[in-house]
């Protein structure tokens, strides 16, 4: 497996939260964010996205709703909990930690 994808599997949860945090949305809408707001370098399939969506929601850090709207087929929609938005906040400072890190030990810097 690339390393690349290493990576992208590590931070999966941390970009869901993040992108659910101000609203609920539903799995093609979190997928397209995540797609756009990394310029394309992260993508989701839906074969791994929705069974890490199930698996957050059992965790009791999201919590799914079905919606129905008029002229459009019915979409679950994804919502942080209290439990999630904690998971967040710690998610966040662990990645700060370890960006920090990498930074300090290979010279990272963005855009270099």
């Amino acid at each position: 497996m690339a390393p690349h994808t290493e990576v992208k599997r590590g931070s999966a949860e941390l970009m869901v939260l993040s992108v659910i945090e101000r609203r609920a949305r539903h799995g093609y809408e979190i997928a397209n964010l995540i797609d756009e707001q990394s310029d394309g370098v992260l993508r989701f399939h839906v074969a791994s996205l929705y069974p890490m969506l199930y698996r957050m929601e059992r965790r009791g850090w999201i919590d799914g709703k079905w919606i129905e709207k008029a002229g459009q087929r019915r979409r679950r929609y994804y919502r942080l909990t209290p439990h999630g938005r904690k998971a967040l906040a710690e998610q966040r400072s662990t990645w700060r930690e370890l960006l920090a890190a990498l930074h300090r030990v290979a010279g990272l810097e963005p855009g270099r």
